[in-house]
């Protein structure tokens, strides 16, 4: 459940079964955060070929508002142009670090004229379920990430990969000035097949070390352009 205030959210997880409610005051959205860099760079230049200007730095912390967080199975979107992807999620309160799931909702067309605006107008979904971040620093390359989407009428997967694609996240908190009240998305792995909208997600990530797994899924409803 979230409840939202004039600046703050609280939002409740449940962490290693109790539940617990976690005042968030600022949303990061990293982006750029291949640890492949040559990789990374090949992307902006093909970007760049579709008119999106290159980033300003790399890694890039776009700020969005907190009020974009939702626990709901379902969003709203405006028109056909939005996809999502697999994200892990840091949160920092109360002097810890929490891991967890998050979807990076982006409108795509309006992503051509501003990658910063692309970012503020989607809910960002977000699962229900945290992880104790010292429980899992060792191994995090280990983690795997996984999105599949319906496509078609049958579901397809999306993406695949592990936290050894992405940036160390320790690097990512360094960069993003990651106190209390923080949460950050901290990037994803390329779409196979290509980026591209779908009307419904489902996506987790697993801990092959405790045979634990985190998921989340949401439906996508479009809304009409109209001038």
């Amino acid at each position: 459940m979230i409840t939202k205030g004039l600046e703050t959210v609280d939002i409740a997880f449940n962490v290693e079964n109790r539940s617990i409610t976690l005042p968030i005051n600022a949303c990061v959205v990293a982006g750029w955060t291949g640890r492949d860099l040559a990789a990374v760079q090949h992307h902006i230049d093909e970007l760049a070929e579709l008119g999106i200007s290159p980033p300003s730095q790399v890694p890039l912390y776009y700020r969005v508002s907190t009020a974009l967080l939702t626990q709901s199975d379902k969003i709203e979107v405006l028109g056909e142009g939005s996809s999502g992807e697999v994200e892990p999620l840091l949160i920092r309160a109360g002097g810890k670090t929490y891991f967890g799931l998050a979807s990076d909702h982006t409108d795509r067309d309006l992503e051509a004229h501003s990658v910063a605006a692309s970012k503020q107008v989607c809910a960002k979904p977000i699962a229900t379920t945290l992880w104790d971040f010292d429980d899992i620093v060792g191994h995090l390359d280990d983690m795997r990430l996984r999105c599949w989407i319906t496509e078609n009428g049958q579901e397809v997967l999306y993406q695949d990969g592990t936290l050894a694609g992405i940036r160390p996240l320790e690097d990512l908190c360094d960069g993003a000035g990651f106190d209390d009240g923080t949460a950050m998305l901290c990037g994803t792995f390329a779409a196979i097949g290509g980026v591209r909208p779908a009307r419904s997600y489902r996506m987790e990530v697993s801990d092959p070390h405790r045979g634990k797994t985190i998921d989340l899924s949401y439906t996508v409803k479009t809304l009409p352009i109209v001038a």
